[in-house]
């Protein structure tokens, strides 16, 4: 029986019990303060470090913490707006969701141009627009404006000092990573390296394309951009792309970016010969491209950035390190400008 098929028959077992089973002895855990060593556990003879212990769960255990920190923030929220509101003499007679009304909401208001700059931004196809969905639109727009309209007020009447919090915000997983001879683009002294773990096929990479394009108006050189391959097994063009992308950037580094960019901008076209053709018309060496394609160089380069994101406990694209801090996802720039302008400042 395989070692990992062990350890789950013992996690069904410590979940649901043996039922009408003899009872058997256990290990017995003692639970201590940690002595400050780095050691995380004794026993029989040997010692499990804390390093071995956080090793490949650094992600989870941040997911973890922030869901815990989320749920302390959002109560935080809550009654710091109750105790605004019932300190405020206009309260007086009022519940706080008829003060919010009255004195909060009153601009609020979402407009026709609203809802189809928002249909526009989310590319919503126009066969699936109905007043249902519009109507679902709208009152999603409605909220986000509530949301800003109470942030907006917050800071307000918490004014220049702000809100003084007595508990921290979990530090992002902080990793080394390599840039290797991945693609770039940005400062080449830059204080800050983003390297993205992308693949040309998920369309949540398109929209992690899109979050980097902002960071790079946003700070220009200094940051640079990294780009390492990680095609997903289910995507079936995305190693192809990955390895003409990577192809292109063999003969110029600028047109990987532009094919990158067109990649992305549409991903219907990865097919050997689209991929191709998209090549083509960059100006590239084609009897040089189709060389490389052939060999199995790049491919090589490509299977190497897996195993590296894989080693980094990248799970799914996109995925992001910052200064080697963990970033999963295409967040919003906001998200990525709080882990940048903390290392810009260091």
């Amino acid at each position: 029986m395989k070692l990992s098929r062990v350890f789950s028959l013992l996690l069904v077992v410590g979940l649901f019990g043996y039922g009408c089973s003899k009872a058997t002895s256990k290990a017995d855990y003692k639970f201590k303060k940690p002595a400050g060593d780095g050691v995380a556990a004794k026993a029989g003879g040997v010692t499990i470090s804390e390093k071995e212990l956080y090793a490949g769960i650094e992600a989870d255990i941040y997911d973890a913490e922030m869901k815990i920190f989320e749920i302390k923030f959002n109560k935080l929220k809550n009654l710091l707006v109750e105790k605004i509101m019932k300190n405020d003499p206009k309260s007086k007679g009022l519940s706080n969701d008829e003060y919010f009304e009255k004195y909060i909401a009153t601009k609020i208001k979402v407009e026709e141009k609203d809802v189809q700059a928002f249909i526009k931004e989310r590319k919503i196809p126009a066969q699936q627009i109905n007043d249902d969905v519009m109507a679902k639109i709208k009152q999603y727009l409605t909220s986000m404006k509530k949301q800003s309209a109470l942030e907006e007020w917050i800071a307000e009447k918490t004014g220049k000092d702000g809100v003084t919090v007595y508990f921290q915000k979990p530090r992002r997983p902080s990793f080394d990573v390599q840039v290797g001879s991945a693609p770039t683009i940005g400062g080449e002294n830059a204080k800050v390296t983003i390297v993205e773990f992308s693949d040309f096929q998920c369309p949540y990479c398109a929209e992690g394309a899109k979050v980097l394009k902002a960071l790079k108006e946003k700070y220009g050189k200094k940051i640079k951009v990294a780009m390492k391959q990680f095609p997903l097994p289910f995507h079936t063009q995305a190693k192809g792309a990955s390895i003409a992308a990577l192809c292109v950037n063999e003969q110029s580094t600028e047109k990987f970016w532009k094919m990158h960019d067109q990649l992305f901008a549409d991903q219907t076209k990865l097919s050997a010969e689209d991929l191709k053709n998209t090549a083509k018309s960059l100006g590239v060496d084609m009897a040089k491209y189709d060389t490389c394609v052939a060999s199995d160089k790049t491919l090589k380069q490509v299977e190497a950035d897996i195993e590296q994101g894989k080693a980094l406990g990248v799970k799914s694209t996109p995925t992001f390190f910052v200064n080697g801090q963990l970033v999963r996802g295409a967040l919003p720039v906001e998200e990525f400008s709080e882990v940048i302008d903390q290392e810009l400042a260091n």
